[in-house]
């Protein structure tokens, strides 16, 4: 519920809900090595963002990137883990694949399926490497085949995505951190508007009108002007864009009972206008970008356009900026929390993580 997990644009994955839950579990209940952890991790990601970028942006309209391809990582991480051979990690993949689900329909709703799919995710990719383990068999062009994932769950896929360059860059450095606990969609305008606003000192009992220019995934995502619950106001751009407005900021503090009827920011969302830009939509997936204009009553305006939101490889934020994030987060003492980031941020020293409990303390 928090929507501060990361993301991969081309591939629209949160891969670190699915990927390392299952490489977390493996690695405990098999005593593996923090550089075996982080191995399986990283190949989890590869896998998990070459499918994902085969197959959007169209696959992603009807079902959940994160819930879909990140079974494939969740169980190629565990393969690794559990030291399959090549025939059983075709098994585990098949096993996969016939499993990937999680429909987009839970949005309209502002429903929480959303944090059911990476739990599944990363259960059933699991669960498909321990059967492969046993060499339970399962298909052997789960991706490729006529009835196979790419056929049966998008319109227009690109098979060579999964292969192109393979080895020649690790995908996981393309990850991209969240600032803002909203859907990331949404960031890009937020980052333009506390930007404008910082900059230009704006008075908005002054604004007439809000534009806000984007890409159509974006809208077909966030484009709710009536948000019902805190949690579809996360997925709501134009709330967004009030509470960063009238904020300053979009925290997981700012979403609340209180925010969600805030009268000012109810307010100020009928003033703001959404809709595709054909140069934004033409960049994306490789540009989450936005243009947001400010027309003021007195016939003035004022806009910008950012095509990389902060956190993302371009824009990236500070190994600082992510330990305070984890800090604000975490509920534990700031004592516990510190001992943690000092163990992660050495984890590839660790011989055996069974060895220890950090991980249930906080």
């Amino acid at each position: 519920m928090a929507e501060l997990d990361d993301i991969h644009k081309a591939s629209i994955i949160h891969a670190a809900t699915v990927v390392i839950p299952a490489a977390l579990a493996v690695s405990e209940w098999k005593g593996k090595s923090g550089k075996e952890f982080i191995t399986a991790i990283v190949l989890g990601y590869e896998v998990c963002y070459r499918i994902g970028e085969a197959v959007s942006p169209s696959h992603y309209y009807y079902w959940h990137n994160t819930a879909t391809c990140g079974t494939f990582g969740a169980a190629a991480a565990a393969a690794k883990l559990l030291d399959l051979t090549e025939n059983q990690i075709i098994f585990a993949l098949g096993s996969a694949g016939t499993q990937a689900s999680g429909l987009w329909e839970f949005i309209e709703d502002g429903a929480m399926s959303k944090q059911l799919h990476p739990g599944k995710a990363a259960y059933n990719g699991t669960l498909s490497a321990l059967l492969a383990e046993k060499d339970f068999s399962a298909a052997n062009r789960i991706l490729e085949g006529d009835r196979g994932f790419f056929h049966a769950m998008s319109d227009r896929f690109d098979a060579s995505r999964v292969t192109d360059q393979l080895g020649g860059r690790f995908k996981i450095i393309e990850n991209s951190f969240k600032v803002h606990a909203s859907c990331r969609h949404t960031h890009s305008a937020i980052d333009v508007i506390l930007m404008l606003r910082e900059k230009h000192k704006i008075a908005f009992d002054k604004v007439a009108e809000i534009h806000i220019r984007t890409y159509k995934t974006a809208l077909d995502i966030t484009n709710n002007p009536d948000p019902d619950s805190v949690y579809a106001s996360k997925f709501s751009i134009q709330f967004c864009a009030a509470l960063a407005c009238l904020r300053g900021q979009a925290g997981l503090s700012d979403f609340d009972e209180v925010s969600l009827q805030d009268p000012s920011i109810r307010s100020l969302m009928k003033q703001i206008n959404v809709s595709v830009e054909p140069s934004i939509e033409m960049d994306y997936p490789n540009k989450w970008g936005a243009e947001v204009e400010f027309v003021l009553k007195n016939s003035r305006s004022i806009k910008h356009r950012a095509d990389y939101p902060k956190g993302d490889p371009e824009n990236p934020v500070s190994l600082t900026e992510l330990t305070t994030k984890f800090h604000d987060l975490a509920s534990t003492s700031h004592k516990s929390t510190q001992t943690l980031v000092d163990y992660i941020l050495n984890i590839d020293k660790v011989n055996a993580l069974k060895d220890h409990n950090l991980f249930k303390t906080v």
